[in-house]
């Protein structure tokens, strides 16, 4: 005990481990308010009209919305539905709710993404909860970065 006492010690006087130490606090300080305030943030909800009904979804239990001719699909682990609007209007309209575009006919929300990882062609492929793996195309790689508030360990790069 008194080895780690006098360790802790040692480290506390050493000189780079106050600025270390600082420059670490001022990092959590500036990231808290982010956090808490994704915390606090409700899931909004979603209108959407389905045979003659109208349905209110949590945009947080959605996974992805997938282009499909003149209609998009909502999907989520229970199921999904079809809307009549363009791929274009909805991840527009979804992009402040955490949701990217990975794919001309791909937009998915980004809380539920649990993996990206590189291919041989220079695209990703990006698993969603439910284990869903969907194809992120060169043109739309760039919207990768904007998955993590922050990074831990070394920075993510993607290839060019």
């Amino acid at each position: 005990m008194k080895v780690m006492k006098e360790l802790a010690m040692n480290l506390l006087v050493h000189p780079t481990f106050p600025r270390i130490a600082e420059e670490q606090t001022v990092k959590a300080m500036d990231a808290f308010p982010k956090l808490e305030e994704l915390a606090k943030r409700q899931s909004p909800r979603v209108a959407i009209k389905v045979r003659g009904k109208i349905l209110f979804i949590n945009l947080g239990d959605v996974v992805a919305v997938q282009a499909d001719g003149n209609y998009v699909s909502l999907q989520w682990n229970a199921g999904s539905h079809l809307l009549r609007e363009s791929i274009s209007v909805v991840a527009a309209k979804l992009e402040p709710y955490g949701f990217i575009r990975i794919h001309r006919s791909t937009v998915v929300n980004t809380s539920c993404v649990q993996e990206i990882r590189p291919y041989s062609t220079g695209e990703y492929g990006l698993r969603v909860e439910g284990g869903k793996e969907y194809v992120v195309t060169q043109t739309y790689k760039k919207n990768l970065k904007s998955l993590a508030e922050f990074w831990i360990g070394r920075g993510m790069s993607f290839r060019d």
